[in-house]
């Protein structure tokens, strides 16, 4: 009942809130138009309005300003949201440098670190704890400020990949909603798991369940055939995402297995440009979701298969020790890709005997 609330309060307001910025969108001139846009991994054929992280933000806004004590920190995620908003419905209509809107996607890690959000720890898989918050680093600045170096590194690293990750796992309708919505959901459930529910955990418990609330009613707005696409605005929504997957010790290896498939096609993706020359920037067509498209299978069934593997990774993710995540996680960068270079060959296969 905890988190039913706030999920059914986001849900309903991002319903009311997206057609009203549909309105505001269109009126703006927010499309991503094929004609003018000219990216490489396009798929639609007609101009469809993007600006979805406007909807997104203010469904978990509101439901936040009802359901969450005003905190240092609940201030600090909500204002480091709002700077990746503005800055993605900016790029959404004016499609800024990557380098731009990476320099800020560290900003607002930065600010969510600076409130007091790190990874102080890590389960180690074979025993024990790994503590990542010995490296100490304080200073007087209008009071006595410390800098744990390698907690609040990786904490940074974290948040970033997150909100990159996601935002490559939206090319096809409906599939980032679904895969964020079943995520948070994860990690609402795991929240609520600890034997002390400490004011950390309930806000994070709380906070999850609004993303979780809110994705879903995008994603009636965002399923195939889409009438708004997320844009880059809803890297607001995975700062909130990646953030929730760390506060109160939340455990990393769950968020990894729960958005294992996008997270290894990121991984791939990564080193599959910086092997062929190309900035990990550069746009291409060769996501897991793209190849799928490649080999006729259509939108809605390949959001559905993320969706499902999401939501059994993330099943399975609650009920295993450490040391089993540590394997699921090796066994699911093998199978992805494995079945990422399998696609690769039987797509360049069926090119080569269709030029012959």
């Amino acid at each position: 009942m905890m988190g039913f609330l706030p999920f059914i309060t986001a849900f309903f307001i991002t319903i009311i809130a997206t057609p009203v910025s549909l309105i505001f969108i269109k009126k703006i001139g927010i499309f991503d138009d094929p004609k003018i846009h000219k990216h490489p991994a396009i798929i639609h054929t007609k101009p469809i309005p993007r600006g979805g992280g406007i909807p997104l933000f203010i469904g978990i806004l509101i439901a936040g300003i009802l359901f969450l004590p005003i905190t240092k920190t609940v201030t600090a995620l909500f204002i480091a949201s709002l700077i990746a908003l503005i800055t993605g419905v900016l790029d959404d209509k004016f499609d800024i440098s990557p380098y731009l809107r990476f320099l800020v996607n560290i900003i607002t890690a930065l600010i969510v670190v600076g409130s007091g959000i790190t990874i102080p720890f890590i389960t180690n898989p074979f025993g024990g704890i790994l503590y990542l918050n010995s490296i100490k680093f304080s200073f007087d600045f209008l009071g006595i400020h410390s800098i744990f170096v390698l907690s609040d590194l990786i904490a940074i690293v974290w948040i970033v990949w997150v909100m990159n990750m996601l935002n490559w796992s939206k090319g096809v309708d409906g599939q980032m909603p679904g895969i964020v919505a079943i995520s948070a959901v994860v990690i609402g459930i795991l929240s609520l798991r600890f034997e002390v529910l400490d004011e950390f955990n309930l806000i994070n418990a709380k906070l999850s369940f609004i993303i979780a609330g809110a994705s879903l009613g995008f994603l009636v707005f965002n399923f195939y055939p889409a009438k708004i696409f997320p844009g880059y605005g809803a890297t607001a929504v995975y700062l909130l995402l990646s953030t929730v997957s760390i506060m109160s010790s939340a455990k990393l290896a769950t968020a990894i297995l729960v958005m294992g498939v996008p997270m290894a096609d990121g991984v791939f993706t990564i080193f599959r440009r910086l092997l062929t020359g190309h900035s990990p920037f550069w746009h291409d067509k060769k996501h897991l979701h793209h190849l799928l498209l490649g080999i006729g299978i259509k939108q809605r069934s390949i959001a559905l298969f993320y969706w499902i593997f999401s939501a059994i990774l993330g099943t399975i993710a609650l009920t295993l020790s450490s040391k089993a995540k540590l394997f699921a996680i090796v066994m699911l960068l093998i199978i992805v890709g494995g079945a990422i270079l399998f696609l690769h060959f039987i797509i360049k296969h069926t090119y080569d005997k269709k030029s012959n």
